[in-house]
Formats: C-alpha cells, sequence, structure tokens
C-alpha cells in the first residue's frame, strides 16, 4: 500500500504540474521553471504565483478535506450515502457563511460561522438519526435541512444586492478567488482533520462492526461519534467558506477506494481518501476551466455531473440489497 500511495502521489503532482499549464495565458513547464531560475516574465509571474498555484493548491487541500470527511461521516453513520453534502452539513456551512457576509465579518469569519453552523446541524442530525437508524430517515433530515437552510440562504443572497453574482457563483463552487492567504488559514485544520481522523482509525473501524460491538470492546461511542462530527464538521466548514458548495466529493472518493481496494479498513481510507479527493477536484477544476474556454464552469456543476449518477446508482443498488 506505501508503494501505491507514493505512486499515487507522484501522479498527483504530476497533474497538478499539468493544470497550472492551463489557462488562456500560454504557460509551459519552462516558465514554471524560471520562478526558480529567475526566466520569467512578471506577467507570467504573476499569473503562476498569483492565479494558478494557489488555486491548484486550494483544490488538493479542499479534496482532501471533503473526500476524508466523507469517509469519517459514512463510518459515524453506518451509512454509505452519508455524505457531508447529501445530509445537509454542507448547506449548514453555507448560511453560516453568507451570514458572515451579510455582517460584512472578515474571510476568517467565514469558516468560524461556517463551522458553527455545520457542527450544530451535525449534533441534530446525529440525534435525530439515532432514533431511527435507517437510510430514508438520514436522506429525509438531509433534504429537509437542506431545504431549509437553503430558503434562509437564498433570502440573504437577496438581500445583498448588486453583490449578489458573487454570492451564487460562490454556491455553486468556484475556486477562482484563491489565494495564499485562504491556503494558510486553510493548512491548520486540515493537519488536525488528519491526525484526528487517523488517530481514531482503530475505532472507526470497530465501529463498523455496530454500536453493540463497539461498547463491548471499550469504545465510548457516542462520545467518539460526536468528537468525529466535530472534526468533519470543520474540515466541511473550511471548504465551504472559501470555495462554496462542491458536492459528491466525499461520497464518490469513500466508495471508489472501497470498490478498487476491496476493504472498508479506514487505516487505509483515510490517507488514501486525502490524496485522492485531491486529484478528484484538480481534474475536475481542469475540466471546468478547459471544456467551454474562455468559460469557466462552476467545479460544483462538474462534481454534481460525475456524482449525482453516482448517488443513484448506490441508492438503487442499496434497494435491491
Amino acid at each position: 500500500m506505501t508503494f501505491k500511495f507514493i505512486m499515487l502521489s507522484v501522479f498527483t503532482l504530476i497533474v497538478a504540474l499539468v493544470l497550472t499549464c492551463v489557462g488562456s495565458v500560454d504557460i509551459g513547464l519552462n516558465d514554471i521553471i524560471g520562478l526558480f531560475s529567475g526566466d520569467i516574465s512578471q506577467t507570467k509571474r504573476v499569473i503562476l504565483l498569483e492565479i494558478r498555484i494557489p488555486r491548484v493548491i486550494m483544490a488538493l487541500l479542499i479534496g482532501m478535506l471533503l473526500a476524508s470527511s466523507g469517509v469519517v461521516t459514512q463510518s459515524v453513520f453506518l451509512n454509505p450515502l452519508a455524505d457531508p453534502y447529501i445530509i445537509g452539513i454542507a448547506s449548514a456551512a453555507t448560511f453560516g457563511a453568507v451570514v458572515a457576509y451579510f455582517l460584512k465579518l472578515n474571510e476568517i469569519y467565514y469558516a468560524i460561522f461556517a463551522f458553527i453552523f455545520s457542527a450544530i446541524l451535525s449534533f441534530v442530525i446525529f440525534n435525530l438519526y439515532k432514533k431511527a437508524k435507517n437510510l430514508s430517515t438520514l436522506l429525509i433530515i438531509g433534504i429537509a435541512f437542506s431545504s431549509f437552510l437553503g430558503a434562509f440562504t437564498s433570502f440573504a443572497t437577496y438581500l445583498i444586492g448588486e453583490d449578489s453574482f458573487k454570492i451564487v457563483a460562490w454556491m455553486m463552487g468556484y475556486l477562482g478567488s484563491a489565494s495564499w492567504s485562504k491556503i494558510f488559514m486553510m493548512i491548520l485544520p486540515l493537519i488536525l482533520t488528519f491526525i484526528y481522523f487517523y488517530s481514531k482509525r482503530y475505532e472507526l473501524n470497530v465501529m463498523l462492526s455496530g454500536d453493540d460491538e463497539a461498547k463491548s470492546l471499550g469504545v465510548d461511542v457516542e462520545k467518539t461519534k460526536k468528537r468525529l462530527l466535530i472534526i468533519s464538521a470543520l474540515a466541511v466548514s473550511f471548504s465551504v467558506a472559501f470555495a462554496g458548495m462542491i458536492g459528491f466529493v466525499g461520497l464518490i472518493i469513500p466508495h471508489t477506494l472501497r470498490m478498487l481496494f476491496k476493504t472498508s479498513n479506514n487505516a487505509i481510507l483515510i490517507p488514501f481518501s486525502g490524496i485522492i479527493g485531491g486529484l478528484f477536484l484538480l481534474i475536475c477544476d481542469g475540466i471546468g476551466k478547459s471544456i467551454l474556454s474562455p468559460t469557466e464552469i462552476p467545479i460544483g456543476v462538474v462534481t454534481a455531473f460525475f456524482g449525482a449518477p453516482f448517488f443513484l446508482f448506490l441508492a438503487l443498488k442499496g434497494r435491491r440489497l
């Protein structure tokens, strides 16, 4: 598995370099090398350092956060369709970020407000789902809260007025506003998220056998699940705050990994979800930038194009089972 992880990391780096060259201005690998040697025009230097490289790094970071939170959320709810986007956690984060924008707060408060609202909703969903524990209940709860919060988000967007187009584009998933300041603000949550998730890999594996089995093995199930949901909400909130609603990453990547490796071992799924999630979002962003160039397709639209059929496939498969 170590060799596969290294090869995937190298491939992701190659894709990142290729996509750094994609855009309206012709930039090649020699120009990227020129950043270090000094043999590059000032215009291309600015484009690379202020636009393209931050955007590539943001795609990687957000893909890692969303995919890893998807793995953990599915394990917590013991449900293959428990993606943060589908069950409404991302909608709560979006609502919080819009509230912060509406209040004209600094960018960091977008993530803070998004985290507060998504964490609260995570606990509400967890407590409601705990009573029923079936797929239909989880989906209904997710749809209900997404619609409810979406109505408030739409109203807040309407009140914003002339700047509402920026909000609408952001809500569809947009990486064009990537910057080094946002990247630095995301680094710490990313590190904390992966350290905590990986440190709980064995508890997650035990909980896959059911709450009773986990309790018999000494796991404090409810406390562990709540803490995992808090960290998952942290991951989703920073992603949503700085890039908007990018759905289905937390659904597609975990299932793809389970099919490829034929395992539910979180010790494997968590690290691989990070690298493949980043790679997936990189590719989706490349498609969004180039397929209708110079018009850019929001990355959330691209991920939905892949994710919606995948979700339908999983739902129908689960129904047959």
